[in-house]
């Protein structure tokens, strides 16, 4: 696209027009549009679609980067890649956001408006915010197929939800019944097991006195919410303990209600724990609920559904649950009930949406058998057909919970969702489940019906999405090519949530796996480790970093900074680190592409007489290719991002592109020719495996080099050639790097500059060492600055010289080429002076008990660092100065 110039190279990058420009082009010429291989391996992953309730967070800017890596990867390897997009309509979050933003608008409920309209606002919020992800997505650089975008309520995806709906039913999966569940009161809808916060609280235990009916005594019972003893039942007793046996059958009164309640034994009651007798309330507890099933109890529902009191409540009806507490124990304690309060911590559930405390909440709602579900997936785990994880220690996470799975309440009182396909028939009392809208009974043919008002879970239709999205349960080309998908990106916090349902649903209904692998990635934390939130203030908006410092450094700091499974610390001095970095890559491309005016592709030549240099560049980038191909299938992104700094950074940067100026500047012809072509096949090498991380420098600059193709996006990934193996130039190289940084660090101890010529003195250990030094000698007479090279096997040591020690070589340096020592020890003995000064005062502070007694700890810290300092500066001066002495003789 871009003629090979290099002064249409600017001399800064500028991301957001890069970013803009090839994410068009990119777009515009379907790159990543899936299907065009025939013949290719397919490789499939379905992003974990966002909720449309509003802007991406710098946790999902994590997930999405990390599979554009990989898709981008196996795209360049040659595989038919499919990354298919799309978001979920996440039902209560979504109507909660919905119903907020009318009341703050137009002081109106969804009950206003009624189910239709409320409807149509849901939809038109649907669109406003998918529209918003999608211009996300394309600024983080997703090679996103958005032919085959889809959401959880589109027509297809809702005609997989009811066949899984149906079959299950059929089945004996699905049934519906009269349980305990976890009841939100804020959004008025039940919740899944796995919907639950539970947060530690600061709460009370009160104790109560419950009379037997006879008059001959009391029971003691207690309880963290008196407020449910208005719907208790019974009190359980364990039927071995002696204190109670002969108190079982008997009656007690119910304190303020009046009712009467018996004693139940029941092998639930924990003899040993508090007074061994507890109340018993079937319909606020799931634990009493199970005892009131075998007792046959009564099941009193005292709440309603938005937690206020109801007409079962007596005296309280119309309160709030938390007011009723208060009242309920102050009239307990005036009739004399309450006799102990006690300071009590416990686990409180909470709406993971809303953030109400959770009420445990009798109802009739849907549910899914689970153990059948998971028998299946257990199965498959343990014979090793199962899902991959990585880290591997996921799997017992997830081994864990399914083995101990409970049924799944799948019915959410909300309107925007999947509505129930089922319906009650007023004739004859029966339900009709079906795939179809009825309009007669299945069982007497009526036409009195009315579809159950409900709607599904939001993670019933996530839990297809990995092949509801490929077109199942139709038999779609796109199924059978793309089915099972490869690998599922997604944090650990969802394991139970999402993960485990998919692979439930998928060997059920697709008898496989969704996924070959499941790589878990950590949360994204602030600098102090702590979870970002609204109420802490620390959250980090991905757009913004983008604004800063460009999409490629977020990109590369964000996947390269944690291990799989591993949270990530999200630092501003990382990304600058990474923005860092891209101009480091920009700068060393653009001078390249100054010395490479006018070169083809044609021209590149590896095969002439190349130097040492050149051989252990190809060597270092062999390496690299061969080390990051294996990392990136091992999903070891952080130890790919620190091979690729160090190859570019220090190998390619810093010493060959150094290395390269002696021929690209010098006067033989066929040496630039050749350095012109390693440069040029190296750099496009390079660009081609930091690609997946950053995409858009990447290809700005690959445009600009003799290339092939329209696009990096479809140029082939490197691949490892044992041509380009040279343990000997590798060899070569690190004595030369060694011996040249060794005289660098020792002109830096002496503040001798580069522009002063050095005489140097090198004894080689062999003659290998030998021959390679003399080899490289305009290497080193360039790099050292040196104004007289000596090699020599047999050299005597001069007087009065620095000496450094490298593997291969000793180095002298005679001081009188570099400092003058008499100005160089009065020099340090002003140092010297100045250092026993801030010593002898930081002594004197610390050792003040005063000060010691009084001073904050950090001060005291503070002080006690700067002893240190002092004092390792000091014994490195004392060293410094031993050493000229002995050298001045």
């Amino acid at each position: 696209m871009t003629e090979t110039n290099e002064l249409s190279m600017p001399t800064t990058y500028n991301p957001k027009e890069a970013e803009q420009k090839w994410g068009k082009y990119w777009r515009d010429n379907h790159f990543f549009e899936a299907g065009k291989r025939k013949d290719a391996q397919p490789f499939t992953i379905v992003i974990p679609p966002p909720n449309v309730t509003g802007m991406l967070h710098i946790g999902h800017a994590l997930d999405f980067t990390l599979q554009d890596i990989l898709i981008r990867t196996k795209r360049m390897q040659g595989y038919d890649t499919l990354w298919l997009p799309g978001t979920d309509h996440a039902g209560i979050a979504t109507q909660t956001k919905v119903e907020q933003k009318l009341r703050e608008e137009k002081g109106i409920s969804r009950y206003d408006l009624g189910r239709e309209k409320f409807l149509e606002q849901v939809w038109e919020w649907k669109e406003l915010y998918a529209n918003t992800i999608r211009s996300q997505w394309d600024k983080l650089g997703l090679s996103l197929d958005y032919s085959r975008e889809r959401f959880t309520l589109d027509e297809g995806l809702s005609k997989a939800v009811r066949e899984v709906f149906v079959r299950l039913y059929e089945k004996g999966l699905i049934y519906r019944g009269k349980y305990i569940i976890n009841w939100d009161p804020a959004a008025r809808t039940a919740l899944s097991d796995i919907e639950v916060e539970y947060k530690e609280v600061q709460g009370k235990l009160y104790h109560l006195r419950y009379p037997l009916k006879d008059g001959n005594g009391y029971l003691t019972v207690a309880t963290t919410r008196p407020e449910t003893m208005l719907g208790d039942t019974a009190v359980a007793v364990h039927p071995e303990d002696e204190r109670y046996q002969h108190l079982i059958g008997k009656t007690l009164v119910l304190p303020i209600v009046g009712r009467e309640i018996p004693i139940v034994g029941d092998d639930y009651v924990e003899k040993d724990f508090g007074s061994g007798a507890v109340k018993i309330t079937p319909a606020h507890d799931p634990n009493d609920f199970e005892v009131g099933l075998r007792h046959d109890l009564p099941q009193v529902l005292v709440m309603d559904e938005s937690g206020t009191m109801n007409k079962n409540a007596g005296p309280y009806q119309g309160l709030d649950r938390f007011e009723c507490r208060k009242k309920i124990v102050k009239d307990l304690q005036d009739a004399g009930v309450l006799i102990e309060i006690e300071e009590h911590v416990h686990q409180v559930g909470h709406s993971e949406r809303s953030g109400a405390v959770v009420e445990p909440y009798l109802s009739t709602q849907w549910f899914v058998k689970m153990k059948p579900l998971a028998e299946k997936a257990i199965e498959a785990q343990k014979a090793g057909h199962g899902v991959h994880f990585v880290p591997d220690r996921f799997e017992r996470t997830y081994l864990n919970w399914i083995e101990n799975v409970r049924d799944w309440c799948i019915s959410r009182q909300l309107w925007w969702g999947h509505r129930i396909p089922a319906w009650y028939c007023s004739d004859c009392g029966e339900v009709t489940v079906s795939r179809d809208d009825v309009h007669a009974c299945q069982h007497c043919s009526g036409t009195n019906l009315r579809q159950d008002e409900d709607v599904l879970d939001t993670w019933f239709s996530s839990a297809l999405w990995p092949f509801s999205t490929l077109g199942w349960p139709e038999q779609t080309e796109d199924l059978k090519r793309y089915y099972p998908t490869n690998v599922l990106v997604t944090g650990y916090d969802i394991i139970y949530f999402w993960v485990a349902r998919m692979i439930f649903t998928a060997l059920e209904f697709t008898e496989q796996i969704p996924f070959k692998d499941v790589l878990m990635h950590g949360l994204v934390r602030d600098a102090e480790g702590r979870k970002m939130s609204k109420s802490l203030g620390n959250g980090v908006d991905p757009l913004e970093v983008i604004e800063k410092y460009g999409a490629d450094a977020m990109r590369y700091m964000i996947s390269t900074g944690s291990t799989p499974g591993q949270d990530l610390r999200f630092r501003w001095e990382k990304v600058e680190q990474a923005r860092n970095f891209a101009n480091k890559i920009w700068n060393a491309s653009r001078f390249a592409l100054m010395n490479l005016h006018g070169f083809e592709v044609s021209d590149i030549r590896l095969d002439g007489n190349l130097g040492t240099a050149d051989r252990w560049i190809l060597h270092r980038l062999n390496e690299t290719v061969k080390d990051v191909t294996r990392l990136m299938d091992q999903y070891e992104f952080g130890e790919v991002g620190r091979l690729l700094y160090n190859f570019i950074w220090d190998d390619l940067c810093d010493w060959y592109i150094e290395f390269a100026k002696i021929n690209l500047y010098g006067s033989d012809a066929e040496a630039k020719r050749t350095t012109q072509s390693v440069l040029a096949y190296v750099l496009d090498q390079t660009m081609r495996i930091i690609h997946p991380f950053m995409p858009f420098i990447s290809e700005e600059i690959w445009q600009h080099l003799p290339h092939q193709g329209e696009s990096l996006v479809l140029a082939a990934w490197p691949v490892y050639q044992e041509a380009f193996v040279s343990k000997e130039a590798e060899e070569q190289m690190e004595l030369l790097m060694a011996a040249i940084g060794a005289v660098r660090n020792i002109r830096g101890e002496v503040g001798a500059p580069m522009s002063r010529k050095v005489e140097l003195f090198m004894k080689p250990t062999n003659d290998q060492a030998l021959r390679i030094l003399e080899s490289n000698r305009g290497y080193i007479e360039r790099f050292c600055g040196t104004s007289d090279l000596h090699v020599d096997l047999n050299l005597t040591a001069p007087e009065k010289a620095m000496t450094a020690i490298v593997t291969g070589a000793e180095l002298y340096l005679p001081l009188a080429g570099l400092i003058d020592i008499e100005q160089e020890i009065s020099r340090l003995e002003k140092e010297l002076q100045n250092l026993n000064k801030e010593v002898e005062r930081v002594d004197k502070k610390l050792s003040n008990e005063g000060f010691i007694a009084k001073a904050p700890a950090q001060v005291i810290e503070e002080e006690k660092a700067k002893q240190r300092d002092y004092t390792e500066k000091r014994d490195k001066v004392l060293s410094r100065l031993q050493e000229l002495k002995e050298l001045k003789g």
